[in-house]
């Protein structure tokens, strides 16, 4: 046999990129934040700060550790395919907030992400429309493409979703729409009231997809729970993740909570052994500890709070946010340099040693979003953008 590779050799050449689907040829993947560890092998640093992906600075919680701990041993072995234990979980720990949910009403995932994608394949086709508002979380488009769906953006309405359009664009061939609140990257949120009167003129038919992921961090009657909604509305998935105020984004398990005949054609494209074993048990014991729920939200309040308090002091305007994150804009409103981009000030805070993240994917070409750290995280990644700025400005 010679040395040549396939691809030197004209007999056995194929072009395998026309063999893909033309809905994935012209897909771009979802761009995760920068890992620590790359940031150390490219520059030689030790001393980082990631404030990248939303993660929950307090690392994980000890009862999630412990129950982590002693299912080590198992580890040769699946994992149960239906996820009892969590499922269990989550009815016990909903009905301790007066919330009743079922086991057959659930749908568990590999993240939420996973779930997301999982909704989409079970209902829609390339016949279908997917709608979702611009500047929304970067996943719904990448799905709604995957699926070869025809996906209607609709313009958002300061930094958020504009629900009346949104209304406004279902059309026959509208088959889901999905509604983040809070939103990422922009930490928007609509108010319960707007959305019920938005669900009102919803059809039956119509999937909403709640995305929730950053749920746990609002703390105002105001703005909705979708599992209050549920009753009233069948067509509403909500879902959920434990990779943001729960602390789990390593073992990668959200949940889809929903009527069960949806919940039942979700599960049935869902692969078994989706959710690992340590993340079943993990997540299980994360919901006992409402102390470290209760703590990690406290934490993310004060530090949106030294955060607005540190871009005003620098000039900069950002988004308000729900969220454990916040989206500003580099450019001080006082400054006379314009010529440089988010993606500009991102490069320069990675040789400061901070990571955050640039969101020109978003059509947000002048604005980086910040995740919530601990208090000397957030001061860190003030000081490095203030030093940053003052070099450009």
């Amino acid at each position: 046999m010679s040395g040549s590779s396939l691809g030197e050799n004209e007999n056995n050449f194929c072009d395998y990129f026309a063999l893909a689907l033309p809905s994935v040829q012209a897909l771009h993947p979802y761009l995760p934040g920068k890992p620590i560890e790359e940031l150390q092998r490219e520059l030689g640093l030790s001393n980082i700060v990631k404030l990248a992906s939303n993660e929950n600075p307090l690392g994980l919680s000890e009862k999630t550790v412990q129950a982590i701990q002693s299912v080590l041993k198992e580890g040769a072995r699946y994992p149960d395919g239906n996820g009892y234990v969590l499922k269990k979980a989550l009815v016990d720990f909903y009905a301790q907030k007066k919330q009743r949910i079922e086991l057959n009403q659930l749908t568990l995932g590999n993240g939420s992400n996973d779930v997301l994608e999982l909704i989409a394949r079970a209902f829609v086709g390339s016949a279908d429309e997917v709608i979702f508002s611009e500047y929304a979380f970067a996943v719904y488009a990448i799905v709604t493409q995957a699926i070869g769906a025809k996906a209607v953006e609709v313009a958002a309405k300061n930094w958020g979703h504009d629900l009346s359009a949104i209304s406004a664009a279902i059309t026959s061939k509208t088959k889901l729409i999905f509604l983040a609140n809070p939103n990422n990257p922009t930490g928007t949120a609509f108010s319960k009231s707007e959305l019920i009167q938005f669900m009102g003129s919803v059809p039956n038919n119509v999937l909403v997809v709640l995305d929730e992921a950053y749920g746990e961090y609002i703390k105002d009657d105001a703005f909705p729970d979708g599992l209050n909604l549920l009753t009233n509305y069948p067509n509403i998935i909500i879902t959920r993740t434990f990779s943001k105020a729960w602390g789990l984004a390593s073992m990668r398990v959200g949940y889809a909570i929903s009527n069960p005949i949806i919940a039942d054609m979700i599960n049935r494209v869902r692969q078994p052994f989706n959710v690992n074993l340590f993340a079943l048990v993990g997540a299980a014991a994360a919901l006992t500890d409402s102390e470290y729920l209760e703590k990690g939200v406290e934490l993310n309040r004060k530090g949106l709070h030294q955060i607005e308090e540190g871009l005003d002091k620098l000039g900069l305007t950002y988004i308000p946010s729900k969220g454990n994150f916040i989206a500003f804009n580099v450019h001080p409103k006082s400054g006379n340099n314009k010529d440089y981009s988010g993606v500009d000030v991102y490069q320069l805070l990675l040789k400061e040693g901070v990571i955050v993240r640039p969101l020109s994917n978003y059509k947000m070409p002048d604005f980086l979003r910040v995740s919530i750290g601990l208090p000397e995280e957030n001061k860190r990644f003030l000081s490095s953008l203030a030093t940053v700025l003052s070099a450009l400005v």
